[in-house]
């Protein structure tokens, strides 16, 4: 008897876990067409005969459909009479936990079930038993030995099952009291972790005619030798995906295999193998990764048509051809607005269905902004890793320190991940109701981490020596600066790479703040407050022993990440020195006022000019020392608004901010940072490397008016759109085409406030909203399409954003919608809740206004005072 297996999209699949199911059809009548009237658009000629079809469940039963078909057709149906179809799960989505209909799990389950039996999903004994442990908890439910032992006589849940069958038994003990609906999310948290979770191997050969196994799962095209993964193509890496004759193409984008060998080759087979694979390749990337499928065009009826025995209506249309209508799906569309509509309606759907208390929201923020921290070690533990590897670039002693500290928390933070993930699963349950009184809540599973988070701090405690060390490197070691150098310009590479390096240390204070934010939400009788209460303890304990070392290793990252972008300075690290603001400012020329970036530190201020060159570098015109400076508003002097004279030892010279704001902001941090070089019993011994010939030095009242060079006066009229491949989204760069400053203190309080989440986007003069992964952190707006993509798509830096809720001449009629406008132009975005609306309100306007210098400058204590 022959065996063909469907596939069956089961991620929404109606009906109760316990209820019994009814057998469903397949239709492929049109919408509003019945039967009769397509019976009656057939030839007359043409006669009508049964053929009765088995096909066999998910649970093993099977149900016998009696097919239409037409004497016409007789030639085409081939196949043997005793031929069964197999229900079988088609896509396998990265999460299954997170499927929202109970009875859809519990399909899945049964779907790990027949691999498990089929030696499809390997994996090791221990791994299998506790498979099947979970398994028959959810069949036959608590322990009991001779039952146990009975049933595993007439149930083959595992080949040669008899060897791990103490195993088995020994697992099962402990799942007493657990629901089938439980065992079945078990079953799927264990499965989702195996390299062979949702595998179907094409067999094929590279171009050397080395055997190897091609597969496809929901991030992209896979590589296999054997049961080993040895290659991953994401989607997001790949181009154009095609097939011709046997041979299989993928064609990756130039910036992931550079300007050689763009395209990789496979041979399976036959034409049909190798179409059949590419059909499911295009498929699944259709299923996962885009937001609007193609509509398929109109055709005519076709002339297979399934009765349904129990004479109920069809649930569910299958087209097998919409996927290959329209244009290609490989082609990922860009940041537009297209196809908005949909994804509105979907998502006002989704927002009735989720609970609506704000425990929850705060909770989903936890998760969100725990998926962007995971992918965030991942730029380390991943994708730097594989950097330095390739190229052999990193000493071995340094490799050992910082992996053999960063993996560590790597791993913890994907297992409470997972944790996390099952927990917001069940709160938004829909046929759980009899379990969510368990499961409304999220202190238990904090606690119970930030314990374990507790025991492992001293990988937290190593971090400023991995930071020392990787610099002190890097200087050292030019093949290991190169490697660095080019690993920045990557595109998953979207933040300075050394910033990566502190997120462990500030997700701490993350979790101290939204700890914070549940126990003042929870009354003290709430079931959940005890936990949130003594998680927020364990967490303060540990940020109040690492919050000196934070702040000195966010100085120490803004000095190295300083020490990159500007030429003409090599021991910007020195010890004792201190970043105090960064910004541009216009300075006095014999040309006039003249752009500049300025950089204050406990020791001096430096001002630069922008190249030309491909780096994009700020190239150091002058430093100034604080020792004897002296600094005086000069509008009137000079008949230029918002001006003011720094007088030194060396010159004297004459700055314009860009407001009186900002010219008060930089006169109070030289001020302040004058009086702190005042009292310093220590002179510097710090020696900078001569960068300019400066003319000799003037009286104090004499202002120094510099020749200004071609570039420089070049480099002021660049805009941001014209970035060349450095990295544009550094501060210096922002601040540079947004003529606006940022401190030192506007950075600690924009570690404070990062946030990530799904967020519609609407542009001024489109109609349509269109839904995004949305991470704010270091004064940008990153958008990807999902939370599960390696980089973003398009960033907005927010310096010189304004956020504000929208007014009535905009016309948006929607609520939880917030503005971000910087002169002409004009953004919304619409959140999912008024909690979340309220927190990207929140984070956005802290992390882009300057709060007054002091109420920041106040004593711990007296600070401590004022907020409680």
């Amino acid at each position: 008897m022959g065996e063909i297996e469907g596939t069956y999209r089961v991620l929404q699949t109606p009906g109760s876990r316990l209820g019994v199911q009814k057998t469903m059809g397949v239709s492929t009548l049109e919408p509003g067409q019945n039967l009769s009237t397509a019976m009656a658009s057939l030839p007359a000629k043409t006669q009508e005969r049964d053929l009765p079809i088995k096909i066999k469940m998910l649970d093993n039963t099977v149900e016998v459909l009696d097919i239409e078909f037409f004497v016409e057709l007789q030639p085409f149906l081939t196949g043997p009479k005793t031929t069964v179809l197999r229900l079988a799960v088609k896509f396998f989505p990265p999460d299954p936990g997170q499927l929202q209909e109970e009875y859809t799990r519990y399909l899945f389950a049964l779907q790990i079930k027949r691999d498990l039996a089929e030696e499809r999903l390997t994996c090791s004994d221990n791994t299998a038993a506790l498979l099947v442990s979970h398994l028959l908890q959810s069949e036959i439910g608590d322990f009991d030995e001779s039952e146990d032992r009975e049933h595993l006589k007439t149930n083959q849940y595992f080949p040669n099952q008899e060897r791990i069958e103490g195993k088995i038994l020994e697992f099962h003990r402990k799942h007493v009291g657990q629901t089938p609906a439980e065992s079945d999310f078990q079953v799927l948290e264990i499965a989702r972790k195996l390299e062979m979770y949702g595998i179907r191997f094409h067999l094929a050969s590279d171009r050397e005619g080395t055997k190897i196994n091609l597969a496809v799962s929901h991030m992209g095209v896979l590589v296999f030798q054997g049961n080993t993964k040895i290659n991953t193509f994401n989607w997001s890496k790949v181009r154009k995906l095609s097939f011709k004759r046997k041979r299989f193409l993928v064609k990756l984008h130039p910036e992931v295999c550079g300007p050689y060998q763009d395209t990789l080759e496979f041979l399976l087979g036959s034409r049909d193998e190798c179409k059949n694979f590419w059909k499911i390749c295009v498929e699944y990337h259709t299923f996962f990764r885009l937001f609007d499928q193609p509509k398929p065009k109109a055709k005519a009826l076709s002339s297979l048509m399934l009765k349904n025995p129990l004479g109920s209506n069809p649930t569910f249309q299958v087209n097998l051809n919409a996927a290959g209508q329209g244009s290609s799906p490989l082609l990922s569309p860009v940041l537009s607005d297209a196809g908005g509509a949909r994804v509105e309606e979907d998502d006002e759907m989704k927002r009735k269905r989720c609970p609506a208390d704000k425990a929850y929201f705060i909770a989903k923020e936890i998760l969100a902004t725990e998926r962007t921290y995971l992918k965030d070690l991942e730029v380390i533990t991943v994708w730097f890793r594989s950097a330095v590897i390739k190229e052999n670039a990193m000493p071995e002693g340094l490799m050992t320190l910082l992996f053999s500290n960063i993996d560590p928390i790597y791993e913890f933070h994907r297992g409470f991940l997972k944790e996390v993930e099952q927990r917001l699963s069940l709160w938004e349950g829909r046929t759980n109701a009899y379990m969510k009184g368990d499961y409304q809540r999220i202190g238990d599973v904090m606690l119970r981490n930030m314990r374990t988070l507790k025991v492992d701090k001293a990988y937290l405690q190593k971090h400023d020596e991995v930071l020392t060390e990787l610099e002190k490197a890097t200087k050292r070691l030019k093949k290991l600066e190169m490697v660095y150098k080019e690993f920045e310009l990557q595109k998953v590479c979207y933040l300075p790479l050394n910033t990566f390096l502190l997120k462990p240390i500030q997700r701490l204070m993350h979790y101290k703040l939204i700890l914070g934010r549940l126990c003042k939400h929870y009354t003290a009788e709430h079931r959940d407050f005890a936990d949130c209460r003594n998680a927020l303890k364990e967490v303060t304990e540990m940020t109040s022993q690492l919050q000196h070392s934070l702040i000195r290793l966010e100085n120490f990252q803004k000095l190295t990440e300083l020490q990159h972008d500007l030429i003409g300075i090599d021991n910007l690290t020195a010890p004792g020195r201190e970043f105090i603001r960064e910004g541009c400012l216009h300075k006095l020329t014999k040309k006039g006022l003249q752009q500049r970036m300025f950089f204050l530190f406990s020791d001096m201020l430096l001002y630069t000019s922008k190249g030309v060159t491909g780096t994009n570098q700020f190239k150091i015109h002058g430093h100034l020392p604080l020792h004897g400076m002296l600094v005086e508003e000069s509008e009137n002097e000079w008949a230029v608004p918002h001006c003011f004279t720094i007088y030194s030892a060396q010159k004297t010279i004459v700055v314009a901010a860009s407001t009186r704001l900002e010219m008060g902001k930089w006169m109070e941090d030289l001020n302040m940072a004058i009086e702190m070089a005042k009292k310093s019993t220590e002179k510097s011994d710090i020696f900078l490397k001569p960068v300019l010939n400066s003319p000799p030095p003037g009286s104090s009242d004499e202002v120094s008016l510099e020749q200004e060079s071609e570039d420089d006066t070049h480099s002021s009229r660049s805009s941001l759109d014209r970035q060349s491949h450095h990295r544009a989204n550094t501060t210096m760069h922002v601040c540079w085409y947004r003529n606006t400053s940022v401190s030192m203190t506007d950075h600690s309080v924009a570690v404070e406030n990062q946030l990530s989440g799904y967020l519609l986007r609407k542009f001024k003069n489109s109609n349509g909203w269109q839904k995004l992964w949305v991470v704010f952190t270091n004064f940008c707006l990153f958008f990807y399409k999902t939370h599960q993509d390696d980089y973003p798509l398009a960033s907005l830096p927010l310096l010189g954003y304004a956020v504000s809720a929208p007014v009535e001449a905009d016309g948006i009629q929607k609520d939880y919608v917030f503005k971000l406008q910087f002169k002409s132009h004009v953004y919304f975005f619409r959140a999912e809740s008024k909690y979340t609306f309220e927190r990207w309100m929140e984070v956005i306007k802290r992390a882009t206004s300057s709060p007054a210098r002091s109420s920041l400058l106040l004593p711990k204590d007296e600070k401590d005072s004022h907020t409680d």
